[in-house]
């Protein structure tokens, strides 16, 4: 009712430094979810996984949308499972796991090429893989693997993504450079 285009629902945090939680507790967490709103709200339902066990139930389930932080490479079934299921794919850019995106060196020799690369080679896994491109989105990846100053950059360039023709998807809520340059 407040404007949301996208209901996402997802059983496993991805922020910095968190831990994995097994494909049992995450579907515990999402499948109800996903059936207690399919058929009750306009708006698509998406489902947040890496895991193809997941993203299967969750389509059954109701969702529509498989948005997968790791641009289906964590789980070597997640291509098919998408393909198989009609689903539509969020592919995001991220260096690394939750757990250690935002360890090392986080600088970009070109931030823009890098993420623009990752997310071109990662459609045409996806075409490979028998993936229709229309059924794709992109996220570069607000605060998953960058620094304040990245995401900034991210945020003011965003239009350099259309260069994929792909619908872009960017999720700024809950992200602690946004408290960093505010100094809240």
């Amino acid at each position: 009712d407040d404007g949301a285009d996208i209901l996402d629902i997802g059983g496993e945090s991805s922020r910095p430094g968190a831990m994995p939680v097994s494909a049992a507790e995450e579907l515990n967490r999402v499948v109800p979810v996903i059936e207690a709103l399919a058929g009750k709200i306009t708006v698509p339902l998406s489902v947040d996984t890496t895991k193809a066990e997941v993203a299967r139930a969750a389509v059954s389930a109701g969702a529509e949308i498989v948005n997968d932080i790791s641009a289906m490479r964590f789980d070597p079934e997640m291509a098919a499972t998408v393909r198989e299921s009609g689903a539509a794919v969020v592919l995001m850019h991220m260096r690394g796991t939750p757990r250690d995106m935002q360890e090392g060196d986080l600088g970009y020799k070109s931030l823009w090429g890098e993420i623009i690369g990752f997310l071109a080679e990662r459609i045409a896994a996806g075409v490979a893989a028998g993936i229709p491109e229309e059924r794709m989105m992109i996220d570069p990846g607000l605060g998953f693997g960058k620094t304040a100053a990245d995401n900034l950059k991210l945020i003011n360039g965003l239009p350099e993504c259309r260069v994929l023709g792909r619908p872009i998807l960017m999720g700024p809520s809950r992200k602690s450079f946004l408290g960093t340059i505010t100094g809240s």
